[in-house]
């Protein structure tokens, strides 16, 4: 093979450290959606901030495109009784609800076949309800889920069994044999009622001091008294709610039940009920009672969504809500930075399907897996990167002679445990062609969690240092021997290439 030849071998897809048997879906499809980690957006219309920023078709087009399988849609009543989508109580701009949809039905399926959740914050009348369940059964037909897969359910449908359905999450009133009973009838001005207990909002700053954690005892005692009272320190009320029942007839497998604590759900969550759960909360529950919270997620659907103070959509760390099986983690697509990288990198699995078999030891209804302590009975794997050269990275915009001094920081992101970093020394001035001939070794305890992200930085002495690329990959889907990684900006284009061997 001749020096050009070889070259272009290296800059082929046969040497992407991505593995290529991994591009296309091969995981088995045929368990329950509450077995899957399920790509999620949050607050999908908005394409900048929360408060004054634009609502746009785009924020439902480019999720589709890659690969997001559950949307939200927030909607309000709107003037000549067509309900619109927007952030409530914010300068955001306002789209109508039929658009929306009408965008989602063009998009949903090119990047997957698998079932697209529509997640509703419902805000609307009664009546414009009406119009929203005529709009979602004119636009989607048959493919809305409008009734059971069985006669006589008792467990979540697979991915394989939704393939090209559409799902509404929503408030639901009564059951599904109910619902059954009254198909085909005239559900025309016909409305239920009932009554929600509601925290007054209290977002409570991350950097709080924290006390010690309370005993399992204890904290059995705290839920129990939860489910009456309200969290501790926490006041309820209680609101009655409206809802259309040709909307609520279209909920099937994905009821929004409001989570009390675990105890209530063991006790009274049927399987068809998913909860959503802020990112401060479920913070709390997955350092304090991570097995407890492991078991829930094993039999519903759980959604972690953004705290309201992240007024410029930011986003949190995905990984530690995807540790304690959460399927519905979901982030602000349009903000760039480390939480969307894991996004991106994690489904990039099972052919970017937007649906991830999570581990057994997430799956299992009796796991005694607990992300926060170390495994007895684990088989680490032990990862060896050597680091040899990058080719034509991108120049320091922060240079007047666009030369970077370029640097690796190779990070793995899992469990606590395996969290972990190294870094590769400095190469002056040169972003062409540096060479670093370095050997990196990590010991991964649960590969089955691990992402692994190689960044590219220019070493800033005075401003911190400049992102230059990325790349971000679960573990077991590396390939072995002398492959290349690409490289991402901030906004996700591909960019020139870095050369390493493993």
């Amino acid at each position: 093979m001749s020096f050009e030849g070889f070259t272009r071998y290296m800059d082929s897809s046969e040497c992407l450290l991505f593995n290529n048997k991994y591009e296309s879906v091969y995981q088995d499809m045929t368990h329950p959606l509450s077995d899957y980690f399920i790509s999620s957006s949050h607050n999908t219309y908005l394409i900048s901030d929360q408060l004054v920023g634009p609502s746009d078709l785009w924020g439902y087009v480019s999720a589709l495109v890659k690969g997001c399988r559950c949307l939200e849609i927030d909607c309000w009543d709107g003037s000549q009784n067509e309900p619109v989508v927007y952030h409530g109580y914010t300068f955001t701009s306002k789209l109508l609800f039929k658009t929306v949809i009408r965008a989602i039905h063009k998009y949903a399926f090119t990047t997957s076949d698998y079932p697209v959740v529509l997640s509703l914050e419902n805000h609307c009348s009664p009546s414009q309800q009406e119009v929203m369940a005529d709009n979602l059964q004119s636009t989607f037909g048959d493919a809305l889920l409008s009734d059971t897969l069985d006669d006589f359910p008792d467990k979540l449908p697979s991915p394989e069994a939704l393939k090209f359905k559409i799902l509404v999450r929503n408030k639901k009133i009564g059951t599904l044999r109910e619902t059954r009973e009254r198909r085909g009838s005239d559900k025309h001005g016909q409305v239920e009622e009932c009554e929600e207990e509601e925290e007054a909002e209290q977002e409570e700053e991350e950097n709080e001091a924290k006390g010690p954690e309370p005993s399992d005892a204890f904290q059995d005692d705290l839920e129990k008294e939860a489910e009456s009272k309200g969290a501790v320190g926490i006041p309820l009320f209680k609101k009655k709610l409206k809802i259309a029942t040709a909307l609520s007839d279209l909920v099937i497998y994905t009821k929004i039940e409001k989570f009390r604590s675990f105890h209530h759900s063991r006790l009274y969550q049927q399987f068809n009920e998913s909860n959503s759960i802020g990112e401060s909360q479920a913070r709390k529950l997955s350092k304090l009672r991570a097995n407890e919270f492991i078991l829930h997620t094993t039999k519903f659907i759980t959604r972690i969504y953004p705290k309201a103070t992240r007024a410029d959509s930011s986003n949190f760390n995905p990984q530690e809500f995807w540790n304690v099986g959460c399927q519905m983690v979901a982030l602000n697509f349009q903000t760039p930075g480390l939480p969307m990288d894991l996004q991106n990198g994690k489904f990039l699995d099972n052919g970017g399907s937007g649906y991830i078999l999570k581990p057994h030891f997430l799956r299992d209804s009796k796991t005694k897996f607990n992300p926060n302590k170390a495994l007895m009975d684990s088989n680490p794997v032990i990862l060896m990167i050597r680091l040899i050269s990058g080719i034509q990275l991108p120049p320091s915009y922060h240079s007047s002679s666009n030369k970077a001094d370029t640097l690796v920081i190779i990070e793995i992101l899992g469990v606590p445990n395996d969290q972990m970093k190294q870094q590769s020394r400095v190469i002056k001035k040169n972003a062409f062609s540096p060479r670093w001939n370095e050997t990196f070794t990590f010991i991964i305890q649960v590969p089955e969690l691990a992402l692994i992200r190689f960044v590219v930085e220019n070493q800033g002495l005075i401003a911190g240092n400049e992102f230059l690329g990325q790349y971000t990959l679960p573990v077991l889907c590396m390939n072995k021997g002398y492959r290349r990684v690409p490289l991402f900006s901030k906004t996700e284009p591909q960019i020139e290439n870095m050369q390493s061997t493993i």
